[in-house]
């Protein structure tokens, strides 16, 4: 099967091309955000093809991934006037939480029904409004990185994309204070002047932006794992250290309660408990290996690649016969 998507989302998409279709990536002349192409970070097996707009119009498809409102458009256009859920079978994957008038937000794909609406967290289907539009949820799934942590250095790992420009969303106004209680090693993308801008002593918070097979053996020699988001569907990253094997302390909003089960890490919007659970992670390495190695257990469980993949295999039987 020929499957349409676009790299919009590389931790994501990296799970998804596990399966065992052809995924079609949209690349353009100058791989900006409708034609980034294969991704360059990312490790992608060769199922993953580049096509370009002109080549599409010529392409077999089976199924659309839709992602952002504007593909519906932008798929239409380079598939020579195939219509995403009317021509071809289209689903629509929501990546986020809503935003705005929360309780009240109405899904761009609301009351279509030609395509499914696919959630990526039960958290998400409940807030956000889709009208008559089907909907259904598959959780997120993890390419397994392994066992990795090694908690050497008494640090905190933190990972957050653009953490100045979305501010209190990702809980960068609370970096000060878990700085306070361990030393923080910042990862993710436009991270620089992070400790000057925030006014944390250099010694007390680095930034670096890693492809992820690095980032994540940087990640599993620190000690524990922060969480500081405040309001996202739920970070692939948080995830991700629990497949490592990391302890994590995070905040207990949206799908964070689901995700980390107790004895797992430590949950709570008491920001005295998050920064006791930080401090006791890295004074105490044998309890971090212990909570780190439920923590992985969980993970595996629950957001294991395999079930990702049959969840998806499922629905694209399902909405592509």
């Amino acid at each position: 099967m020929r499957i349409l998507l676009w790299h919009v989302h590389g931790s994501w998409t990296t799970a998804f091309v596990r399966g065992p279709h052809t995924y079609l990536v949209p690349v353009t002349p100058d791989r900006g955000p409708d034609g980034l192409g294969r991704a360059v970070t990312f490790d992608w097996p060769d199922n993953v093809v580049e096509l370009t707009p002109e080549q599409l119009r010529e392409t077999d498809v089976d199924l659309v991934v839709l992602q952002r409102p504007h593909e519906l458009a932008l798929a239409e256009e380079w598939l020579g006037g195939r219509r995403p859920g009317r021509d071809v079978p289209a689903v629509y994957l929501e990546h986020n939480a809503p935003n705005g008038n929360v309780p009240d937000t109405r899904h761009p794909m609301a009351d279509r029904t030609d395509l499914t609406v696919v959630h990526v967290t039960h958290f998400n289907r409940l807030f956000w409004d889709c009208g008559r539009a089907p909907t259904t949820v598959i959780e997120h799934g993890i390419v397994d990185p392994g066992p990795l942590w090694t908690g050497e250095l008494d640090r905190a790992a933190v990972v957050v994309n653009e953490p100045l420009r979305r501010g209190r969303t990702t809980g960068t106004d609370l970096l000060p204070l878990f700085a306070e209680a361990a030393p923080l090693d910042v990862f993710g993308m436009r991270t620089e002047r992070l400790p000057e801008r925030l006014g944390i002593p250099p010694e007390r918070c680095r930034c670096q932006d890693l492809p992820q097979r690095d980032m994540h053996r940087a990640m599993a020699r620190r000690r524990v794992y922060v969480h500081p988001i405040r309001w996202t569907s739920l970070g692939l990253s948080l995830l991700e250290a629990m497949h490592l094997g990391m302890p994590v302390v995070a905040l207990d909003t949206t799908e964070a309660s689901e995700a980390v089960p107790e004895g797992a890490g430590v949950l709570s919007n008491r920001l005295d408990v998050l920064t006791d659970a930080v401090r006791g992670f890295v004074a105490d390495p044998a309890h971090a290996r212990h909570v780190g190695e439920r923590a992985r257990r969980a993970a595996l469980a629950r957001y294991g690649l395999p079930r990702f993949l049959d969840d998806w295999e499922r629905l694209i039987k399902e909405v592509a016969r």
